[in-house]
């Protein structure tokens, strides 16, 4: 196998683990509630919390804010392994998919509380950029998904991808997309997805993500 076989794979695992992803932090948002019986507190709450103060999980832990991906990455291994499909392949999407919301939360953090090497990577597009995420916190919030790269989201959002898997969504079952309180017109927010606010020190003005669709892909 050559090393370029070997690259276009390897990107392919990037862009499937970055998918994968996409899809998870999709469907939190999208369906269910704070009153979902056990992803409801463990999983939707925290979502919603982080529509409402972006910021608020760039104070978490690695731990805390990555417990689940990590049960579900050990999952993964090992079944691969039960299946004798272990290969690296598998390592490689298990190692980014677990690491999927500290790239996101990277995405909230100033260059200087990221430090240096993360930096130069989303400078190089290499991890997801906050100008790139700051579309998906820009009103009405239903686009973006993906936490990984800046590959697979200009991508999905050509095809409309997350619009047409919504829209065969509500013809078949009738769900729809939740009622996200923190968009304009949406609320009001409810007490516990505020209390977590806590005004952060403001960034050198370069480091400040705004949010311009237009020019953030």
């Amino acid at each position: 196998m050559n090393l370029l076989s070997l690259l276009a794979q390897a990107l392919g695992v990037v862009i499937l683990a970055d998918f994968a992803a996409g899809v998870v932090h999709w469907l939190e948002d999208a369906y269910g509630s704070e009153d979902t019986p056990v992803v409801g507190a463990l999983l939707i709450r925290p979502n919603i919390v982080h529509h409402h103060c972006p910021r608020y999980f760039t104070r978490l832990s690695w731990w805390q804010s990555s417990w689940d991906l990590l049960l579900l990455g050990a999952l993964i291994i090992g079944g691969a392994a039960w299946a004798d499909l272990l290969t690296w392949h598998v390592w490689l999407f298990v190692l980014l998919s677990v690491n999927a919301n500290q790239v996101h939360k990277w995405s909230h953090m100033s260059r200087g509380e990221v430090g240096p090497v993360v930096a130069k990577l989303q400078d190089w597009r290499i991890l997801l950029t906050p100008r790139q995420h700051a579309v998906h916190h820009t009103d009405p919030k239903n686009t973006y998904y993906c936490p990984i790269t800046n590959l697979v989201n200009p991508a999905l959002e050509a095809l409309r991808f997350w619009d047409c898997l919504e829209s065969v969504i509500e013809t078949l079952t009738g769900a729809t997309h939740r009622q996200d309180t923190s968009n304009r017109g949406e609320g009001p927010a409810p007490t516990w997805a505020i209390e977590h606010h806590r005004p952060s020190p403001v960034p050198a003005t370069e480091d400040l993500v705004v949010a311009k669709p237009d020019t953030a892909r």
